[in-house]
């Protein structure tokens, strides 16, 4: 028979999900209750996107072919994909907030695994940059674009995978911190080249030999590269659909297993 100190330790799989989806809502919930970041996340990808694509749209050529996209066109999927990043990371911001804020050690207390914080906290970030992804794909018949069934699916499920593992990088980033303004620093160091050299606002044919070779090894450029083959079938790709979709699903599974074993490492600081 099981001792009480042994049922403590031992939490229920019904436990265990409870606390995902307490997690979940919680990130959810937080979120639109801040306006301005809801309205920051859309706004700015929107504005870098009309700007950027509009000034380039004159000087830009995506082949030799007859009928080449407009600069828009082309960086479309990319400006997709940096709302999708920066609603991703910067969710997990809450990671630092939560162990200030001394909830996170009453979350790490409870007799919930720590699997089960990992999951509520990524999956609540991967909703809300679903989500803000979604809405912004919805501009898509402006340029044009038509989907499918098939292909709205195969979008969104694209947009979610890139969500998910972005999400699930943000995590591992934020949990050793104890600090925002050392959270920026990486983001800014390395998360904006890495959809720099996504094939976002450049393609991966005409860049030179050592930039070539950094986005072929960039697991995002196969985010972009996914999107870009569904939103526009008949454009030459570099990539198949469905090696894109095979790497993303990798690096989703690569990225969550890093979040899990940040969070179970050794010497992990649960709160300030």
């Amino acid at each position: 028979m099981a001792t009480p100190a042994a049922a403590l330790s031992s939490p229920s799989p019904d436990s265990a999900l409870l606390a995902a989806f307490t997690l979940w809502w919680r990130e959810v919930v937080r979120f639109y209750r801040q306006r301005s970041r809801v309205v920051g996340v859309i706004a700015s990808p929107l504005l870098f996107w009309v700007v950027i694509g509009s000034g380039f749209g004159s000087s830009f050529r995506s082949g030799d072919a007859p009928g080449q996209q407009h600069y828009l066109d082309y960086f479309y999927p990319g400006a997709l994909i940096m709302i999708v990043l920066f609603t991703s990371i910067f969710t997990m911001m809450s990671v630092i907030e939560d162990r200030k804020e001394g909830f996170l050690l009453s979350v790490l207390v409870a007799p919930v695994p720590r699997s089960a914080i990992v999951l509520g906290k990524v999956l609540g970030g991967t909703t809300l940059s679903t989500i803000q992804g979604a809405i912004f794909l919805a501009f898509a018949p402006l340029l044009g674009i038509h989907f499918s069934a098939a292909s709205l699916l195969l979008s969104l499920l694209t947009i979610f995978l890139v969500s998910f593992a972005l999400t699930a990088l943000g995590f591992a980033i934020a949990w050793p911190m104890d600090s925002s303004q050392a959270f920026h620093a990486i983001i800014n160091l390395f998360l904006i080249p890495l959809w720099l050299l996504s094939g976002s606002l450049f393609p991966l044919n005409g860049a030179s030999g050592w930039v070539r070779m950094l986005m072929q090894i960039n697991p995002l450029t196969y985010g972009v590269e996914a999107l870009r083959n569904l939103l526009y079938p008949a454009s030459p790709q570099t990539f198949s659909l469905a090696s894109s979709l095979a790497t993303l699903l990798l690096f989703t599974l690569f990225m969550f297993g890093l979040a899990f074993v940040m969070a179970n490492r050794r010497g992990s600081k649960p709160a300030a």
